[in-house]
């Protein structure tokens, strides 16, 4: 079985996923109120996701799922290239 084309085709889902997260953030947001750049969005992800973890759990108690769905997202990416690496060195 050819891993690399496993972990590239599962990191280019999961960019997909993040992006997308991101973008529900960005909205959510918005439509909360809040002043966003969304010309800054690739720099100020962390930040809004951030924000919207601390008002959903001022709002419901807990961190919203979107919050999740960027975590989540973004370590899978971050997983998938380790592995990358890995079969490179040892291949």
């Amino acid at each position: 079985m050819d891993y690399t084309n496993l972990a590239l085709s599962v990191m280019t889902m999961a960019v997909i996923w993040h992006v997308t997260a991101t973008m529900m953030i960005y909205e959510a947001l918005r439509k909360r109120g809040r002043k966003l750049s969304f010309i800054l969005l690739r720099l100020m992800a962390p930040r809004y996701a951030s924000d919207y973890k601390e008002i959903t759990r001022k709002e419901t108690g807990r961190a919203g799922p979107l919050f999740y769905h960027w975590i989540l997202s973004i370590n899978t990416v971050l997983a998938g290239a380790i592995l990358l690496l890995l079969d490179q060195i040892s291949g």
